[in-house]
């Protein structure tokens, strides 16, 4: 018999499993991590300010509003109740992702802001992170009077009892820039994904007013995402997207 491909070695199934998954992985997030990687090795904390900053506020507003004579001053300039006047909510939109849900635990909201704001600071930049964030935050605000006047009769809509709902914490703004920092480094799985929890988070989960918006901000970053697409301008040399990632200037 030949024994031309005795010495050959034949990779065992799992190890070839793994690396086809590895390369997906690579593939999909190698980029972006690569972006921070770098960032946070050269430049440490400096390299997210804003996001140490967000951090700090939410935690401040933590202490102050746990007070008894700072509830009420934090509930003025940030609590959002859809039954108040719409320029009052508008004035406490930028705020309110900042202060934290009263029935949510505070570490919860502070290491969603330390990861995603600071992924996101890193690679789209401080401005793009918080006009994304607003822009999330505020599709949430408005959706809550647009279901509310909408009525629980509808799956998109809600009980009249919504509108007294605190309407606070960074949760709208994470989802949203979590979808914006995918898309702009072309993760399209972990993109999909992101949507489809939340699809799924109100459908199974949490048919609820914070649900909604979560899913109300997703809409809103994704119209700006295809917006961008469609007005990106196109040379001969670049015919559309590419994989890879983009530095903020």
């Amino acid at each position: 018999m030949s024994q031309a491909g005795a010495g050959r070695e034949v990779p065992a199934p799992g190890r070839a499993e793994a690396s086809v998954l590895r390369r997906a992985a690579v593939a999909e997030w190698g980029p972006l991590l690569s972006t921070v990687r770098s960032a946070l090795a050269v430049r440490k904390l400096r390299a997210i300010p804003v996001t140490l900053a967000a951090v700090c506020l939410t935690l401040v507003f933590q202490c102050v509003q746990n007070q008894a004579w700072g509830y009420r001053a934090v509930q003025d300039i940030g609590a959002i109740q859809a039954w108040e006047h719409l320029w009052l909510a508008l004035l406490r939109t930028p705020l309110s992702l900042f202060v934290p849900a009263l029935d949510l635990p505070v570490w919860g909201a502070l290491a969603q802001i330390l990861v995603v704001f600071g992924i996101a600071e890193i690679c789209v930049g401080w401005r793009q992170t918080l006009g994304v964030a607003y822009l999330a935050t505020l599709a949430g605000t408005m959706y809550a009077r647009i279901g509310i006047w909408i009525g629980p009769q509808s799956p998109v809509g809600l009980a009249d009892a919504d509108k007294y709902v605190l309407d606070t914490g960074p949760s709208a703004a994470v989802v949203g820039l979590a979808v914006y920092v995918c898309w702009r480094h072309r993760a399209w799985f972990t993109c999909g994904a992101v949507v489809a929890a939340m699809v799924l988070e109100v459908v199974f989960i949490k048919n609820n007013l914070a649900g909604k918006e979560h899913v109300a901000a997703v809409l809103a970053v994704l119209a700006v995402c295809l917006l961008r697409e469609v007005c990106r301008p196109r040379t001969p040399a670049d015919p559309g997207p590419v994989s890879g990632w983009e530095h903020p200037r």
